[in-house]
């Protein structure tokens, strides 16, 4: 168990710093974002290069918790995408990207 302690501890700073990340999303913070991002980055870098051989019960459970919280963000960043395209799109008077909202007689036509 002992040669899997600077995996855990990797992942559990990996942990916190999505659970940062989710706050920063909340608060549309970009700077933290981006920071976020490129901690993730390092992290998972060093993961790689420490992950050797089988993964003990803590590992497993602390890889998997941070796949949810990984998973969970990367949803909360495509609504808040999907909300700034809508938002964009009702300011220009587009209805949306791939002008999914206009009948298929119209689709292809100029406006």
């Amino acid at each position: 168990m002992t040669e899997n302690k600077p995996l855990r501890e990797t992942l559990r700073q990996l942990l916190a710093l999505l659970e940062g990340e989710r706050q920063a999303l909340a608060e549309l913070d970009l700077e933290r974002i981006l920071t976020c991002a490129d901690g993730k980055l390092e992290l998972c870098n060093r993961i790689e290069m420490q992950a050797q051989g089988r993964l003990d019960e803590e590992c497993s459970g602390l890889l998997d918790a941070v796949a949810r919280l990984n998973e969970i963000n990367r949803k909360l960043r495509n609504l808040i995408a999907a909300n700034v395209e809508t938002r964009l799109g009702a300011l220009t008077g587009r209805i949306g990207v791939y002008d999914s909202g206009r009948p298929a007689a119209l689709r292809g036509m100029q406006r």
